[in-house]
């Protein structure tokens, strides 16, 4: 049985999807595991391959959850990501880029960054 913890995370990974498919973009995959890391969410927009960091806090304060995606955080991803698009070579050819919905309160509220950081930022 899932902690609570566990539960609120997959709960407001859901609105996290929700909200970007309402945005436009497509679902590919969610908690894509590979060793060192995890893909929350993996979206399609056009031809961009997205991978989104969901991150929670119960409030917006000391920097909400995006100011918790550190130098080694997004390395981690950026590795997780490389292990997704190596085994999906299809989509290795198409651009990708790094976004982070930064999520806080009950019900959630979503904050999406866009193009949150760069390969070149780890």
């Amino acid at each position: 049985m899932p902690t609570a913890r566990a539960q609120r995370g997959a709960a407001v990974e859901a609105a996290a999807q929700a909200y970007l498919c309402n945005a436009g973009l497509q679902p590919i995959s969610a908690n894509a595991r590979y060793r060192g890391g995890e893909l929350d969410l993996v979206m399609r927009d056009g031809d961009t391959t997205v991978f989104v960091e969901v991150r929670y806090r119960a409030s917006a304060g000391f920097g909400g959850g995006a100011a918790s995606v550190d130098l080694r955080k997004r390395r981690k991803l950026v590795l997780a990501a490389q292990l997704f698009l190596s085994s999906h070579p299809a989509l290795a050819a198409q651009p990708c880029r790094f976004d982070v919905i930064d999520a806080w309160g009950e019900p959630p509220q979503l904050n999406w960054l866009r193009d949150a950081f760069r390969l070149e930022d780890c």
